[in-house]
């Protein structure tokens, strides 16, 4: 009898010690389904950080929260390889930017106008802040004058804002190769203003030398000695000189009767 009830009672601790084996071991399965989830979910944000990394840090800024989203996740989605981060500031940027640095900056000027005293004090306060990486300007026209001031600025590209988002897009990596990119609107203009220059100047030359006719056409806009003879790198004295023969030449007394003359010559 007691010898029964022995066996019996080894026989309950060793079903005893089985079940808490198979808790032991579920336990452990547990375990490892779990540290396999995290050691997954680990390596999932490693491949973002590195897929982060090898993005280019594009700063946009733009005082305007909603445009300048759009335009962020509109340039992303054009060229995956840029990482856009849209700010209404450079200091917002510089008080979230962890030390990070970006490749290039992008100001966002809108309809305002960068003849300004304020937006081309912006543009030159970013060139020499980021004076590794370039400044781009966006902005609503792509007037001439205005595109001449902003590269004037230390801007290293502009962008009108009638232009696609690939445009934009290659603009920026072609800034970042240490091009200069303009629209090719403002190029056709520009080509328009030098030939203009040229057939004034070349109209003079009958009367004139090729250097005389220079000077005419900068006494024609009303330009000061000083400012004739640092343009076309003469002698202040020199650039009197000029001045005497092309008064005695168009027979005037001064020099507003000479820039008279000279816009009757072109007319």
């Amino acid at each position: 009898m007691s010898l029964g009830l022995g066996l019996s009672e080894r026989w309950g601790a060793f079903e005893m010690e089985q079940a808490k084996v198979g808790h032991s071991s579920d336990l452990h399965g547990i375990m490892n389904a779990s540290g396999g989830a995290l050691a997954a979910s680990s390596r999932k944000d490693w491949d973002a950080a590195d897929k982060d990394a090898d993005r280019e840090l594009v700063l946009l800024i733009d005082p305007r929260v909603l445009d300048r989203e759009c335009l962020a996740r509109s340039l992303e989605t054009q060229n995956p390889s840029l990482e856009i981060v849209a700010v209404g500031s450079s200091e917002e940027w510089h008080k979230a930017s962890g030390g990070r640095h970006p490749e290039a900056v992008l100001l966002i000027v809108g309809s305002r106008k960068i003849s300004e005293q304020g937006i081309c004090a912006e543009i030159h306060d970013l060139a020499e802040e980021f004076e590794e990486q370039p400044v781009i300007v966006i902005a609503d026209t792509d007037d001439l004058g205005q595109i001449l001031k902003a590269l004037e600025a230390g801007a290293k590209g502009y962008i009108p804002s009638n232009v696609g988002v690939d445009v934009a897009a290659e603009a920026i990596l072609l800034a970042r190769a240490g091009g200069v990119f303009v629209p090719a609107s403002g190029v056709l203009a520009m080509r328009d203003v030098i030939n203009s220059n040229s057939s004034r100047v070349v109209g003079l030359g009958n009367l004139f030398t090729a250097r005389e006719a220079e000077v005419a056409e900068a006494l024609r806009r009303g330009k000061a000695n000083k400012i004739i003879a640092y343009e076309l790198q003469l002698c202040e004295s020199t650039v009197k000189v000029h001045i005497r023969n092309i008064m005695k030449k168009l027979n005037a007394t001064n020099r507003t009767e000479v820039a008279y003359k000279i816009r009757e010559m072109q007319a």
